[in-house]
């Protein structure tokens, strides 16, 4: 071998190659960085597309699927077949989870409950929901809501962000990416979270996440208790002043960082700390309850006094959109009913009725409905049958995605209607389906967002909440 080819060969031993190799695929790998989000800031979203009915949003999501037999949707014929068998030309080859795939009968089942038509609209509603009935000719009602997921995890992440996988950018944070706060000292997107009878299925913070938007999207969790926002609070031996010096020379630090690396979310990352600056004075202020009127709690009801409640975080909601937030998200867990449905929906009512109906004549006596929309529902439906042995005044539901009921109203919403039909057993949609990539397209385009061209690319690909479906509900726009 020639003398120079031998040295050439010793030095390029496995350990350099790789090495080498790396340093180039790195290489790429930053150019590809700074290439993506060069595109994203060139094609910074200008929104709205079009005239926006909403500026704001309000989500109150009824974490663990509430019964829409129970509440919203009536089947005299339930209560008149109790017991008997679900016909098999009903269910078909219905997906059961593996809860209720083992029984041998499925029979039919409901409560006690009576139901009645209300308002100058007509809208049935159940015994349970008596303050519902002041709201009905203010609401639209969906009763044709469909999913293809069938348990919670997947399911309430499908409906928070378009897709059943983790990873993909929440509601919240896709609006808070288009349009921004409208308070630059709050943040465009909250989260607020309530308990029911049993704390139901956990919720994750992937729900509230940006994803691969910028990390400042994200949703801030306001908590009850002395320390609403984690970590807000200046550190015990470090006042205000001493704060503004050090964030100023983090500032410093990242922008040198920046220059270097061309990474945006180096810059997200002094914005939220910007953000938490000042959210140390706008936060005590906002968050404030004490100085409503007593004529306010008799709206919400008793428990809007109590941090924590989903009451009080209705008031919060109230509060939060009019200091300027764009989308607020309130959970409440505890609609999850396997067993003992009768005992337990009744607390879920008591907990959710009277505060989520106070919410809409609130927002209206101060003028604020008709440019916010507020929607309540959860990530799907229950069967029509008893989930294990049957009694008359005992019976849980398993969890179904062909059908279940939500409501919207407010900003653009047509006012006191209803959209869809199911069957006799509400177990099938028989009139004007409405799927989860529709209700979304829906509520981008009360936003004055087009949901089709509003996207964000990422890893060479264009994404968008709705996915590659979805067609807005024009049935819902008045």
């Amino acid at each position: 071998m020639n003398e120079d080819l031998k040295k050439m060969a010793d030095r390029l031993n496995r350990r350099v190659f790789l090495k080498n190799s790396l340093l180039g695929l790195g290489g790429l790998a930053l150019q590809s960085m700074s290439d993506t989000h060069m595109v994203n800031a060139l094609s910074e979203p200008r929104l709205p597309h079009f005239g926006a009915k909403a500026k704001r949003v309000i989500y109150l999501f009824q974490s663990g699927a509430p019964s829409q037999m129970e509440l919203f949707d009536y089947k005299p014929l339930l209560k008149e077949r109790f017991g008997e068998e679900l016909p098999a030309s009903v269910r078909g080859d219905q997906r059961v989870t593996g809860m209720t795939s083992n029984q041998r009968s499925f029979p039919l089942a409901m409560g006690d409950y009576t139901f009645d038509q209300y308002g100058e609209s007509g809208a049935w509603l159940s015994n349970l929901l008596p303050h519902h009935r002041k709201i009905v000719d203010d609401v639209c009602f969906i009763k044709s809501m469909y999913t293809e997921a069938i348990n919670h995890d997947p399911a309430v992440t499908f409906v928070q962000t378009g897709s059943q996988q983790a990873g993909r950018p929440s509601m919240g944070s896709w609006i808070s990416y288009g349009l921004g706060s409208q308070n630059e000292n709050l943040p465009a997107f909250s989260v607020l979270l309530s308990r029911g009878w049993n704390g139901g299925q956990p919720l994750y913070a992937k729900l509230w996440g940006n994803g691969f938007l910028p990390s400042k999207h994200q949703g801030v969790m306001f908590r009850s208790g002395q320390e609403p926002v984690l970590y807000l609070n200046n550190p015990q031996g470090l006042d205000r002043t001493r704060r503004r010096i050090m964030l100023d020379h983090l500032a410093d630090l990242h922008t040198r960082q920046y220059d270097h690396f061309g990474d945006e979310e180096i810059m997200s990352r002094v914005a939220q700390y910007e953000m938490a600056y000042r959210m140390q004075m706008s936060v005590p202020d906002t968050l404030d309850t004490s100085k409503e009127s007593e004529h306010i709690y008799e709206l919400y009801g008793e428990d809007a006094k109590k941090p924590g409640t989903y009451a009080h975080n209705c008031l919060l909601a109230r509060k939060l959109i009019e200091s300027g937030v764009r989308f607020v998200q309130l959970y409440h867990q505890g609609w999850d009913m396997h067993g003992n449905l009768p005992h337990y929906i009744k607390i879920q009512t008591n907990d959710t009725d009277q505060a989520s109906a106070g919410l809409i004549l609130d927002l209206k006596q101060r003028g604020l409905l008709e440019d916010t929309l507020v929607i309540w529902g959860g990530e799907f439906g229950r069967g029509c049958y008893s989930q294990g042995k049957l009694r008359p005044d005992n019976y849980g539901r398993d969890h179904h995605p062909r059908c279940f009921t939500i409501w919207m109203a407010g900003a653009g919403v047509k006012k006191g209607i209803t959209i869809g039909e199911t069957d006799d057993f509400s177990y099938n949609i028989v009139k004007d389906p409405v799927h989860v990539h529709d209700f979304q397209a829906t509520i981008m385009h009360l936003l004055g967002i087009d949901h089709e061209r509003f996207t964000f690319k990422y890893q060479g690909r264009r994404f968008r909440l709705t996915d590659v479906h979805g067609h807005v509900v024009k049935d819902v726009l008045a």
